[in-house]
């Protein structure tokens, strides 16, 4: 199947390790022009050289999504060097269950506000796209009750509903806004990773939830964006796709 993503302009937060990457390489290999960053200038440069590679164009810097004014500058930079932006994935997340203040702002400026200045920055490009798409990365931690109350849930949840009503407001723009909600994604030098070795039995107990038995790649879930972010998917707007291998146990009408 031809997603149509050929030729695409897509900016990428987060994009030098785990799900970013993943999504970064799949799109490359589609043939999408590509702006990714992270906080590590290491693993810029070298992301950049492999995605490069692969025949595509591809920029990148470090960025600190909770410094709006840099954070956005960059996105209206790379959006002139690429010649536009189709795609636009705030994928970056604090991450973590630390319930301080601290924790519930630190996942506040950078899932929340590193969503939404993104996609305030990209929009003059967005608007200008025959085939506009942006794709939030959010979790299965904000559908059903996981692990304890922490701002991850919570502004993972926040999310999905701005996604919403921003897919019913830009719609008739052009824009499509879409989520995909990842459950356990097992990524090495990730969380999951961690777990298995230092929480072996929560570890199995959550494996041991997931109807397919395994938990899901970095892979998969740049497979359920590319789709959401592709012109095959043009009828698709407003839908926060879950991809968990059967964990989440709720009825989704």
């Amino acid at each position: 199947m031809d997603l149509g993503l050929s030729g695409k302009k897509a900016v990428i937060t987060g994009s030098t390790r785990g799900i970013g990457r993943a999504i970064a390489n799949l799109l490359a290999d589609e043939g999408v022009d590509l702006a990714i960053c992270s906080r590590n200038q290491e693993e810029v440069d070298v992301a950049v050289k492999e995605l490069s590679a692969m025949g595509v164009k591809v920029t990148g810097s470090v960025v600190d999504v909770a410094d709006k004014t840099s954070y956005q500058a960059w996105i209206a930079k790379v959006g002139d060097e690429l010649g536009g932006i189709d795609i636009f994935v705030p994928n970056v997340s604090a991450g973590g269950g630390d319930m301080s203040e601290e924790g519930w702002i630190n996942g506040l400026n950078i899932d929340i506000l590193g969503t939404t200045r993104g996609i305030e920055a990209a929009m003059p490009f967005l608007d200008k796209s025959d085939a506009a798409s942006v794709v939030i990365i959010s979790s299965t931690a904000c559908v059903e009750t996981f692990m304890g109350p922490q701002p991850y849930n919570a502004l993972k949840g926040a999310l999905v509903i701005h996604g919403k009503q921003l897919s019913q407001a830009l719609a008739p723009q052009g824009i499509r806004v879409n989520c995909v909600s990842p459950g356990p994604i097992y990524i090495e030098g990730g969380a999951w990773e961690y777990i298995k070795e230092n929480m072996t039995e929560l570890y199995d107990g959550t494996v041991s939830q997931i109807p397919q038995g395994r938990m899901g790649s970095a892979g998969e879930i740049a497979n359920t964006v590319a789709f959401l972010a592709s012109p095959a998917a043009s009828l698709i707007t407003g839908v926060n796709l879950v991809a968990d291998g059967g964990f989440t146990k709720r009825v989704q009408l």
